[in-house]
């Protein structure tokens, strides 16, 4: 990531002590960091977009979006490494050319194999993003932010829709396709579905914008909010970099969908604080105990989703919901006053029970729906009764 300084490559800078993100490090220079060239590396990056950064009209963000010097010049490897990230931005080695003749082609070692499909995805996520702002870069954004309707209240769909049912309020996903399960419905028609589930009885829609491995795109979503579908609309993109955030927000966003298992905790505290300015809603998606302690961890957070699916072996476990809601965890969020959203794994009445009881307040549920020749009919399957208005 451009802009980004190893301390470590600082000459005379005198590195005391690995700081933690509550406290400075104790550390002399003789010169500043922003001196010095960048620094590219291949763990999940600490952005340094700042100077990039579009406020919505009429709003002044660039001191809520500053960052401390000596955090943008942490060590990426060190920070991700700290915080149990194992997913890597890029191969770390990059892929060697071998040459045959008139041929040539890239040889497949450790370094830039990926080592599971969220990895392969975010990979392919890296360069598809480092294309699309070269057509598009940030600045050309801004006029369409500036025109762009008001964004409708994610957070208070879900609350209505609990109130309302008593039940947990429903992100219906409209998904074509998974990695893991293939092609879920041939005759996809997004915005035929996005009808379909707000008839049902949807408080919100989760579109999916990535193409390769889920057959979605930005253009779905742009259809499902020009379609006249009143339900708010959350992007479900791997976001790796803040262009995302606004890029979706042009498209219809009302919410955009945050993943702790790729981000490290600097990214997402600046990502949250960019969706706020744009008045979005952050959906912060965790796996296990520590990314749920480092997500409690960060202020500003409203939504926490809690995926089932183990991200390297694609195996899901619902009870894995009710563990990372146990104990000190699940009073910190209450506290708070976090929703939390149980997700994947959810097909029954039962299953829905399950992760209610364990402190749930909304679910994101497109497998089980998706594939209904009615995916209304899906929703009341799903629940054990109809919960239309």
């Amino acid at each position: 990531m451009e802009g980004l300084i190893s301390l470590k490559s600082i000459p005379g800078l005198s590195f005391q002590s690995f700081p933690s993100f509550n406290q400075p490090p104790k550390f002399s220079a003789r010169r500043s960091s922003m001196d010095l060239p960048p620094r590219r590396s291949n763990f999940p990056a600490i952005r340094a977009q700042q100077p990039e950064t579009i406020s919505p009209k009429g709003e002044e963000g660039g001191d809520a979006l500053k960052v401390k010097e000596w955090e943008v010049g942490m060590f990426q490897n060190e920070v991700a490494e700290s915080q149990g990230i194992r997913i890597r931005r890029r191969p770390p080695t990059g892929p060697p050319l071998h040459y045959v003749g008139p041929f040539e082609f890239r040889l497949q070692n450790e370094g830039n194999t990926p080592r599971n499909i969220l990895e392969e995805i975010i990979w392919n996520k890296d360069v598809e993003v480092s294309q699309m702002k070269g057509k598009k870069p940030l600045a050309s954004l801004k006029k369409f932010i500036d025109n762009a309707p008001p964004t409708r209240d994610f957070v208070g769909a879900l609350k209505a829709a609990h109130s309302r049912t008593g039940l947990p309020g429903l992100i219906a996903e409209v998904k074509k396709a998974s990695p893991s399960r293939g092609i879920l419905r041939e005759n996809f028609d997004p915005v035929e579905i996005a009808r379909a589930y707000e008839k049902g009885g949807a408080a919100c829609l989760s579109v999916l914008t990535d193409e390769k491995y889920f057959k979605g795109s930005f253009e779905n979503l742009e259809a499902i909010r020009n379609a006249g579908v009143k339900c708010p609309l959350l992007c479900k993109e791997f976001v790796i970099d803040a262009w995302q955030i606004y890029y979706a927000r042009i498209k219809g966003a009302d919410a955009i969908l945050l993943i702790a298992a790729v981000l490290p905790d600097l990214d997402i505290r600046y990502m949250v604080k960019i969706c706020k300015l744009l008045g979005l809603a952050a959906l912060v998606e965790v796996h296990d105990e520590r990314e749920m302690d480092r997500v409690l961890g960060i202020e500003g957070i409203e939504l926490i989703g809690i995926n089932n699916r183990n991200l390297e072996t694609f195996e899901v476990d619902i009870s894995n919901t009710k563990k990372l809601l146990e104990g000190e965890r699940g009073q910190l969020i209450h506290e708070k006053d976090i929703i939390v959203v149980g997700e994947s794994g959810l097909f029954t009445p039962d299953h829905v029970a399950y992760v209610q009881e364990a402190g749930v307040k909304a679910v994101l549920v497109g497998e089980s729906i998706v594939k209904q020749s009615d995916p209304g009919k899906g929703i009341a399957g799903l629940f054990g009764k109809d919960i239309s208005v």
